[in-house]
């Protein structure tokens, strides 16, 4: 089963008063690479989170964020920094008598100091944490993998009706790939004819024959032919399997470049070198679908 490398995927999980909120990005690559953007208090558990994205996935890059919504009563505790509080209001007290300045200092100015009153950091249950971290990751596991598979599927339809049309294609280049022979033959009578009326003497039809059977062997394409239809083959069956294919299939399209590159270079009529044009055309585009196949 074809799996995109291109996907995305929105998750989340409540553990009695805590809810994870994960989002997961799936991008082209050539390797299995995170980037990861976790609370503090969950980054411990960052390489557990990669292992298990690792179950479902074998290529792509991607990126990971988390947020955490806590809803027990400790979340809204405060606390007070009673010893910057006091040093805070002395300070104010000794500018005051330096100055000679009269009044009463308020509350609101002692208040003013930064991080007098602060909001309360809880105890943090860091089993409790994992586990809810880590449910929330398999599952935005799963869903992006469920994604991939959707979006495989499109790859998939869209590949084997390319893989088809060049499998058409190519019985045009078999037809016209019978005429490269006489194509060469012909030109190399029409040479021998002007060297022999140059020279005087006359043409050799042993010769002829002998140097049409060796440009015949140097212009055929059969070979080439018969391991594109191998080629073709060999593509549907990496396509039905089930593990990543992205790799398999994107040397088969440098095996077929390489074949239609050399039945290019024996082309011996404009209508043969044409179709490799669009066979070529055709194989770019199968290319360029499958570099977003895990």
């Amino acid at each position: 089963m074809i799996k995109s490398m291109t996907a995305f995927a929105k998750v989340s999980h409540t553990l009695d008063t805590l809810t994870v909120n994960m989002t997961v990005r799936a991008y082209n690559s050539r390797f299995l690479d995170f980037s990861i953007y976790l609370p503090e208090t969950c980054q411990p558990f960052e390489e557990e989170i990669k292992k298990i994205m690792g179950q479902f996935h074998t290529r792509g890059r991607i990126e990971i964020r988390a947020s955490l919504e806590d809803q027990s009563l400790d979340q809204d505790l405060f606390e007070v920094d009673v010893i910057k509080a006091k040093a805070y209001y002395k300070a104010l007290k000794t500018v005051q008598d330096t100055l000679s300045l009269s009044g009463d200092i308020a509350l609101e100015t002692v208040l003013g100091a930064k991080q007098v009153i602060m909001a309360a950091k809880p105890e943090v249950n860091l089993e409790f944490l994992r586990s809810a971290l880590c449910d929330t990751a398999h599952n935005a596991a799963q869903a992006l993998d469920s994604m991939r598979k959707r979006e495989g599927e499109n790859l998939y339809q869209d590949l084997t009706r390319r893989i088809s049309d060049i499998e058409q294609r190519m019985a045009g280049v078999e037809e016209q790939a019978q005429t490269i022979p006489e194509v060469y033959k012909a030109r190399l009578k029409e040479r021998l004819a002007v060297l022999t009326a140059e020279d005087g003497d006359c043409l050799d039809p042993v010769r002829l024959a002998q140097e049409t059977a060796l440009l015949a062997d140097k212009s055929d394409v059969s070979e080439e032919i018969v391991r594109v239809h191998s080629h073709i083959k060999m593509f549907r069956e990496v396509m039905d399997e089930n593990e990543s294919q992205g790799r398999k299939l994107n040397f088969l399209i440098q095996e077929f470049n390489r074949e239609f590159n050399t039945i290019g270079s024996k082309a011996g009529n404009a209508t043969l070198s044409h179709a490799v044009v669009d066979l070529k055309s055709e194989l770019e585009k199968i290319r360029e679908q499958v570099q977003n196949i895990e």
